[in-house]
């Protein structure tokens, strides 16, 4: 058993050994074919490399090649075109000696000719001075007399001349340049129709028995006076029949009496304390009214973004006048125009429609001020949160301040427009005829004026010259000179065409 277990052991030491031995030949052949492997793939990388480096410095001596040859071409084209300048400028240099030559001979022969020049020039100035003694001799004057003489008759026939020219001028002006503008206003006139509405200082209250005036009056007069107290309005009760007089000069407070009236006289109790409970009402309902139509007014026109306030001020326009025209028709008549106006002359047309309604805001204060009402109504306008425009158009309409925008001429001519109108507006009768004297005895200041007569209602003035004394030119300057002073000390809605007249009659008579 010990033999067989010594013998396993010797048997498996051999075995071992064996295996070791075998295992290292093993490795050591494994290696030797891995450096072989390894030298191998060196080797292919080092050819691979090798091959790399040949084509890129093949690529690059081809490249240097290029740009060698480029450069080698663009210095040949560079002596070519120095050598082509360098022809150029030796032909310049000898087409230069040959104008230099030329010159010269020119000079030469100028030379010649001034001198030959200058000979007869003297012998001119001899003829001249000779000739000139012999005209001082015919005409006895001096050479500076007749140079006078000649001077002033050539300004005397430059004057008429330029007199003349500038008339024609001004009259070819004045059909080219106002045809448009005349076309444009017509048009916005005949575009716009409105009513012509006449506000008083009275208002008539009917009634339907004169019966009825003892209970306006009361037991001594005690109602009438509590109507008079709380409107503000005098009541003016006599003899006309079915009728009560309401004087005042602010129209809400004769609506507001009038409406007052109509539901006491309706109610059939009329006494102090009935009285002004009707009258706070009737108030209350003519300032809900107001915002009414100032509401409906805005969206008539399409005016969106009013302040309250400015719809309110709207709104009383109705219950006010201007010269007998309703204020708020004529400010509608007003805005239409604008409107036309812009569209026409490529503005903005809600912009000038705004402006035009808003332009006589001014004459519906809410306390008395001393600013003028264009003013006012400007600063209204900027207050409540108007364009610069819009406040510059209304504080512009009757040139108390500077105009700075384009929609400033049309509402001051859009306001001359509706204003102008005749029936539009009343005028004094004293003031009218006073203004048509003024106008004929201007003409009266000029020489030569024999008779004035102003027709059209002062939209024209004749004027009728002496022909002995006045010329046709000088006819023209006259109308000129007259209109520029209308224009320049009267005041006058409109414009006021100026015709001066010159007629020549030779009479006989055959006996």
């Amino acid at each position: 058993m010990v033999i067989e277990i010594v013998a396993a052991v010797i048997g498996l030491v051999l075995g071992m050994g064996l295996g070791y031995a075998l295992w290292q030949n093993a490795l050591k052949k494994r290696g030797a074919l891995m450096i072989a492997e390894a030298k191998k793939e060196a080797e292919q990388i080092k050819k691979d490399r090798i091959l790399k480096a040949k084509e890129k410095f093949l690529n690059l001596k081809e490249e240097h090649e290029r740009a060698v040859n480029k450069r080698d071409q663009q210095l040949a084209q560079r002596q070519n075109s120095f050598r082509e300048k360098d022809e150029r400028l030796k032909k310049s240099i000898q087409d230069f000696k040959r104008e230099q030559r030329d010159l010269e001979r020119m000079k030469e022969m100028l030379e010649k000719k001034r001198e030959s020049l200058d000979a007869k020039t003297k012998e001119v100035e001899k003829l001249k001075n000779k000739q000139i003694a012999e005209l001082e001799a015919m005409t006895g004057m001096t050479k500076d007399e007749a140079k006078e003489h000649m001077i002033q008759a050539l300004k005397d026939k430059a004057k008429l001349d330029a007199q003349a020219y500038i008339q024609n001028t001004m009259e070819e002006a004045n059909l080219t340049a106002s045809q448009e503008a005349k076309k444009i206003v017509i048009q916005s006139i005949q575009r716009v129709a409105t009513e012509n509405a006449i506000e008083n200082a009275v208002s008539v209250f009917n009634i339907e028995n004169d019966d009825i005036k003892g209970k306006i009056i009361g037991r001594e007069g005690r109602n009438i006076r509590a109507i008079e107290a709380a409107t503000g309005v005098e009541i003016i009760v006599d003899d006309t029949p079915e009728a009560i007089l309401l004087s005042c000069f602010d129209p809400v407070r004769r609506e507001i009496a009038r409406l007052s009236m109509h539901k006491l006289v309706s109610d059939g109790r009329i006494h102090p304390a009935r009285v002004e409970e009707v009258v706070a009402k009737t108030r209350k309902q003519i300032e809900e009214e107001i915002i009414h139509i100032g509401k409906r007014t805005a969206i008539e026109l399409g005016i969106h973004g009013l302040n309250p306030e400015l719809i309110k001020t709207v709104g009383r326009m109705k219950y006010r006048s201007s010269y007998g025209q309703n204020l708020l028709q004529h400010s509608r008549e007003v805005a239409n125009l604008c409107a036309i106006m812009a569209s026409e002359l490529g503005l903005n047309p809600k912009l000038a429609k705004r402006a035009g309604l808003l332009h006589d805001i001014g004459k519906v204060p809410h306390e008395e001020t001393d600013l003028p009402h264009a003013l006012l109504g400007m600063q209204w306008a900027e207050k409540f949160g108007e364009k610069p425009d819009v406040c510059n158009a209304i504080g512009a309409h009757h040139d108390e301040i500077e105009m700075t925008s384009m929609i400033s001429p049309i509402v001051q001519v859009c306001d001359a427009i509706s204003g102008a109108r005749p029936g539009a507006r009343r005028m004094v009768a004293d003031s009218y005829v006073q203004r048509l004297k003024d106008l004929e005895n201007l003409a009266y200041d000029f020489d030569g004026v024999t008779k004035a007569y102003a027709i059209q209602a002062g939209r024209e003035l004749r004027v009728m010259v002496e022909s002995e004394k006045v010329t046709d030119a000088m006819a023209a300057q006259i109308s000129y000179d007259i209109s520029q002073k209308i224009q320049t000390e009267m005041t006058y809605p409109g414009q006021v065409r100026v015709t001066v007249i010159r007629e020549l009659r030779s009479v006989n008579v055959a006996k």
